[in-house]
């Protein structure tokens, strides 16, 4: 099986998701998102950005290589009634099955970056972008001092080291390998832009809990705790997952949860 998408069917990704849709419904907003507007959403999930794309009136097709987020997605669309928005299994490093310029925008917040052959998908997302139209990705920044980022270098101390030739998924973090990697795929530095952006993790419980929805149901942090359980360190984990998530929380009520990522968001014109 492919380990990517073994990686992501692996838990229930829709868990953390529920606390992810105000961000995912604020940066849709920003997007300039209009009537008939062909959007290609890649790495969808369930619809995080998808479904509010849908609802400002875009026709949307999500991708997603996970089939269990697939289903979960057209579940969404079909309760919400959005006979515009549809969900498919896709691989980001090769979208064969979808035509040359056929969207106006292709949107990846925090799924294309995941992939492993970075330069296979700034490929694939200009070739199916029609000339005048732009790429959208949100990706998380290696280093950062915010929770994600930490979250995935905590996690990768108590796992294996990932194989030789591996791709780190937070170099689409780094301004330059973003723009080598576009320019590689034929598009101009001058149309690529950057800025940093804020996703809020939203919850109605303590961020203990949501430490636990990211041990049950998180790919990464799944495989750490399963590392750390075979090394004796799962106690190690789990206490310096909550120390990280109490840290962070903004929340003036300490029985919820509200806690801000930083991410940079690249903007391609095609």
């Amino acid at each position: 099986m492919n380990p990517n998408k073994a990686l992501w069917e692996k838990g229930d990704f829709t868990q953390i998701a529920q606390t992810m849709r105000e961000s995912g419904a604020a940066l849709v907003a920003q997007l300039g998102i209009t009537q008939n507007l062909t959007v290609l959403d890649l790495g969808c999930g369930d619809g995080t950005t998808a479904i509010p794309e849908a609802k400002l009136g875009a026709t949307v097709l999500g991708v997603d290589i996970a089939r269990n987020l697939v289903e979960a997605g057209n579940r969404r669309a079909k309760a919400e009634g959005l006979t515009n928005c549809t969900f498919q299994e896709g691989d980001a490093t090769d979208l064969a099955e979808l035509a040359d310029h056929r969207f106006d925008l292709v949107v990846s917040i925090f799924g294309a970056m995941f992939a492993p052959t970075p330069f296979d998908v700034a490929r694939e997302m200009i070739r199916v972008t029609r000339p005048g139209g732009r790429i959208v990705m949100g990706n998380w920044i290696p280093g950062d001092p915010t929770l994600v980022a930490q979250i995935l270098r905590i996690s990768s101390t108590f796992t294996p080291p990932p194989p030789e030739g591996f791709i780190s998924p937070m170099l689409w973090g780094i301004e330059s390998h973003v723009i080598e990697r576009f320019e590689q795929a034929g598009v101009a530095q001058e149309n690529i832009t950057f800025s940093r952006d804020t996703f809020t993790f939203e919850a109605t419980y303590p961020p203990s809990e949501l430490v636990n929805m990211f041990k049950n149901y998180y790919g990464p942090t799944m495989n750490a705790f399963e590392a750390a359980e075979k090394n004796g360190k799962a106690t190690e984990l789990q206490r310096e997952l909550d120390d990280l998530f109490a840290s962070q929380n903004k929340s003036a009520d300490k029985t919820s949860t509200s806690i801000p990522a930083t991410f940079l968001r690249v903007t391609v014109q095609c």
